[in-house]
């Protein structure tokens, strides 16, 4: 597979990666043995970037993928997150940036993950309570013992990430970014592009919305966390859905799937983008990367452009609780 560069440091990605958070946590039902396969098919397939947190499954996404690596670690970039504590029954405890917590953190995902180095760094979400500057100066000596490689950034904003910048050089920002989250592109990704930082889209496909595969929000499993997701919900719903009409008439004349359409119009926005859908489905995955062959045309991606205006996507990205962790 195209590999693309984040950030300045050096580091290369294939240019589509796998998100690993369904494989344990909030869309429904999952099987290990089901995920692994997942995980090696497009490690096979050469996605050598993979992504997941300490959050997710409250460590179980990390031992996970910790195993479903073992033997074969070489050439692939693992990509983790702290910031997000939970206790042991799943119970959400805020949010944490002090530098003791950080180095702790991280300790306990090498172990989960059962790697010596995490080649990405993230913090997941920003703590208020903690400068900035405290959180990446701890993050920097993680890079000098070893521990970590590069260091990211997550639903950061923009003057947040100048300033960690300055304290040790950020390599990549994640932040959702999808057809119908189009809000990086008034600052974010100005702002990254003139620091030299690679972006990192979660949810390009809209949390499977833009696939066109869901008809209402019954569609969605019980413990789904969509299913209470404003733009999955009520009347949201049906004129989200409404949409999706000008994805699904693309992929039928580009002989490919809605899926592919919208991740295709991700990758064109730029070499310096990296996506990472997400999925613990084989057929999925493939499905997603087939969109790394297609190419739309300049009039495509105008009429995307032109039916996907940010801000025309109804109802916020997650409900008011998360939507106020985000560092906005």
């Amino acid at each position: 597979m195209e590999q693309r560069a984040l950030g300045q440091q050096g580091l290369i990605v294939s240019k589509l990666g796998l998100g690993c958070m369904g494989m344990s946590e909030f869309y429904g039902a999952h099987d290990d043995a089901v995920s692994t396969s997942v995980i090696h098919r497009a490690i096979d397939r050469g996605v050598t970037f993979i992504d997941t947190a300490d959050m997710y499954g409250v460590g179980h996404n990390e031992e996970l993928l910790g195993r479903a690596i073992k033997g074969r670690r070489d050439g692939l970039i693992i990509a983790t997150k702290f910031g997000n504590v939970r206790g042991p029954n799943g119970e959400r405890l805020g949010i944490s940036g002090k530098p003791d917590y950080v180095k702790s953190a991280c300790d306990a995902s090498l172990k989960r993950l059962g790697v010596d180095v995490i080649d990405l760094y993230y913090q997941h979400r920003v703590d208020p309570n903690t400068p900035i500057e405290d959180t990446v100066g701890a993050m920097a000596d993680l890079v000098k013992a070893g521990k970590v490689r590069y260091l990211g950034l997550s639903e950061a904003a923009p003057q947040t990430i100048r300033r960690a910048h300055k304290t040790h050089p950020i390599t990549a920002l994640q932040t959702e970014y999808s057809l119908w989250s189009r809000e990086p592109e008034a600052e974010i990704l100005p702002t990254l592009r003139e620091l030299g930082i690679g972006f990192v889209p979660y949810s390009p496909l809209g949390r499977g919305f833009l696939t066109g595969r869901f008809t209402s929000n019954d569609d969605l499993p019980e413990g789904d966390f969509r299913k209470i997701s404003p733009r999955f919900s009520g009347e949201n719903f049906d004129q989200n859905r409404a949409l999706l009409r000008v994805i699904e008439e693309m992929a039928v004349a580009n002989k490919a799937t809605s899926a592919q359409v919208a991740l295709a119009w991700v990758l064109a926005q730029g070499n310096d983008i990296v996506p990472i859908p997400g999925t613990k489905r084989l057929a999925y995955l493939e499905d997603n990367l087939g969109a790394v062959s297609i190419t739309l045309s300049a009039s495509d991606l105008a009429a995307l452009d032109k039916a996907f205006p940010a801000g025309i996507a109804k109802g916020e990205r997650y409900p008011v609780a998360a939507m106020g962790a985000l560092n906005l």
